[in-house]
């Protein structure tokens, strides 16, 4: 049966509840810290001289709709009921939010540290251990719009521009990729500082700590923002029914990304799918 993924603000108490009681249990078990280890394990740069899958590629998309979709059935093991909620971050763009209560991803960090010291992923409840990151904190960090460095969460305006995309992605299928859906959308961009940061990659930004960088997982923030990407590019398939995902076939010896990202048919690691076989998820869920 097609079960559906709700925008966290129409969320009820109860499936709030049912939401942050089924991740606690994931943590208690350890299943969760293995899904932070994946994606630290599969953050790769494109300077890196081998196979990304998951970030600064064209599998970027697909790689985290089935990242995703596969954190969504460890929850649901725990409970049926469960599914992953999306941020829509053009409309709920401050700390006041309700995505940041008490009852559900909890706020700030504090100035001192950036230790998020409110809600149920905090430290202090003792449920919430980091056991695996690119620091050294075993605290769950934040660091909203990085005042020292300001920075705001992408407007709707600037989201409406990149679906205006026709291509999936266009050569040099990496960070420098000049348009397509897929450079755009994942945020890298010319110039310095907070310029260089765009959509997907500001919000991370924006929320600051452990959400920069490949432990970013270790938010649970991540699956709420990653779920509303993953409702970007639905979007963006249903205007573009046309328009699949890019490149369609291995890249030749004596490409520069020759070996260095995967075709439509070939398979991403860890799972083995094709990004082909990621195209569509109506058959498992749908965005309202």
């Amino acid at each position: 049966m097609v079960y559906t993924r709700k925008n966290q603000r129409d969320l009820t108490a109860a499936e709030r509840r049912s939401f942050v009681a089924a991740v606690l249990e994931l943590k208690r078990r350890g299943e969760y810290d293995e899904f932070v280890r994946t994606h630290i394990d599969f953050y790769t740069a494109d300077g890196g001289g081998r196979l990304r899958v998951a970030h600064m590629a064209p599998s970027f998309l697909p790689w985290h709709r089935k990242f995703l979709l596969e954190f969504e059935r460890a929850l649901r093991r725990i409970d049926a009921t469960v599914t992953v909620p999306y941020w829509d971050w053009t409309r709920d763009n401050t700390p006041a939010a309700s995505l940041w209560s008490e009852d559900f991803m909890g706020g700030n960090g504090r100035r001192s540290d950036l230790q998020v010291t409110t809600g149920p992923f905090a430290y202090a409840a003792g449920r919430w251990t980091v056991k695996y990151a690119m620091t050294e904190v075993s605290y769950l960090t934040r660091d909203f719009g990085r005042p020292r460095d300001p920075i705001t969460l992408p407007t709707a305006a600037q989201l409406d521009e990149v679906l205006r995309e026709r291509a999936y992605d266009t050569a040099p299928w990496n960070s420098t990729s000049p348009s397509g859906l897929r450079n755009r959308l994942e945020g890298w961009a010319p110039g310095s500082g907070n310029d260089r940061f765009r959509i997907h990659n500001r919000v991370h930004r924006w929320v600051g700590g452990l959400m920069l960088g490949g432990g970013s997982v270790n938010d649970p923030v991540f699956w709420l923002h990653h779920s509303f990407v993953d409702l970007v590019w639905s979007r963006w398939q249903q205007r573009n029914p046309g328009a699949a995902y890019l490149p369609a076939e291995p890249l030749p010896l004596g490409d520069a990304q020759y070996r260095k990202v995967v075709a439509r048919h070939e398979p991403m690691a860890p799972w083995g799918v094709t990004p082909a076989e990621m195209s569509d998820h109506g058959q498992i869920y749908r965005y309202v």
